[in-house]
């Protein structure tokens, strides 16, 4: 791979106050994001738990397309790409899932020595959470982007340092990557896409892989949700939303067969998994589907921009 270290200086902006139209102070809107997120992260569901424990429930891990194995929990992915060289993990979910995810590895014949590289696709709690651990245990060098090195190195949410629901363990990076950076083991080669918005750094990597004698593309997308991050006032990060908009019209000109993420009901992988045994085509192969989740995504990114602008501003969203 192509090693690229630059010296830029990270965005560590916090909110403030803001003032309505008739001049009086209210939470700026970050807090009363990250409040809302946090909750529900702690939120007790019908049965007593709490969604980080809803999605760190275990799962086995499973085979999904030629050398990639899920080696993540119920609700969170972890990737383990195999090669003949050694092993690449690609994400680390919640600093609990650790265990789950060395678990998986082994139940699969693995072992989590031979895993030589770990991959991250963005810097949040519940995506790198676990990369501590996992670096620690696994002797691995750790390779992320740049615009997400501060953030995992301080182990906080850039842009929302204070809130501790949103923390990780702190994890050095190895080796910095930026767009169109190659990380090749053991004759797989993965290509760093950076696609930022979600975070400053998010990175959707994408490697060919052959199923029944054809050449398909995966792509890991990193994320394009808006979750707890500010897009007005005091963004999360400045160009946040420009940043939006480029990965929305970058991603449309990939080309992607298989769509895996890091969310499971993103890409609906334990009904596709149910169908793994059936006869006909591999059910993780779809053609059609990212191009049309990212519509989806694109909608519901401005009508969260649209409902920012209008609680920034102090008016109903009808306005």
């Amino acid at each position: 791979m192509q090693r690229r270290m630059t010296g830029r200086s990270p965005d560590l902006s916090r909110g403030t106050h803001a003032r309505t139209a008739s001049g009086m102070r209210r939470p700026a809107l970050f807090l009363r994001l990250s409040a809302l997120v946090a909750g529900f992260i702690s939120c007790a569901g019908v049965h007593g738990e709490t969604q980080r424990e809803i999605w760190n429930q275990a799962t086995t891990p499973f085979r999904v397309i030629d050398n990639i194995y899920y080696v993540g929990t119920h609700g969170l992915c972890a990737w383990l790409i195999a090669t003949p060289a050694g092993h690449i993990l690609l994400d680390a979910a919640l600093p609990e899932s650790a265990p789950h995810i060395e678990s998986n590895i082994r139940a699969l014949g693995f072992e989590l020595l031979d895993v030589r590289y770990l991959l991250n696709s963005h810097a949040h709690f519940d995506h790198s959470g676990g990369l501590a651990q996992l670096k620690r245990d696994s002797g691995g060098e750790l390779i992320a982007s740049e615009g997400d090195r501060s953030a995992l190195e301080g182990g906080f949410y850039l842009g929302s340092e204070d809130v501790a629901a949103f923390a990780a363990p702190p994890v050095r990076v190895d080796r910095v990557v930026i767009d169109g950076d190659t990380v090749s083991l053991g004759g797989v080669t993965l290509t760093a896409n950076i696609t930022p918005g979600h975070t400053r750094g998010c990175t959707s990597w994408s490697m060919p892989v052959t199923d029944a004698e054809r050449e398909l593309q995966v792509l890991f997308f990193c994320s394009s949700s808006v979750a707890a991050n500010r897009l007005v006032g005091r963004p999360q990060y400045a160009g946040v939303v420009a940043d939006y908009e480029k990965t929305f019209a970058r991603a449309q000109s990939l080309r992607v067969n298989v769509f895996l993420a890091g969310h499971a009901e993103t890409f609906n992988l334990h009904q596709k998994r149910a169908r793994m045994g059936e006869t006909g085509p591999n059910p993780f192969i779809d053609s059609a589907e990212f191009h049309a989740y990212l519509q989806r995504s694109q909608t519901e990114f401005r009508r969260q921009l649209a409902a920012q602008q209008a609680a920034s501003a102090g008016r109903p969203l009808s306005e």
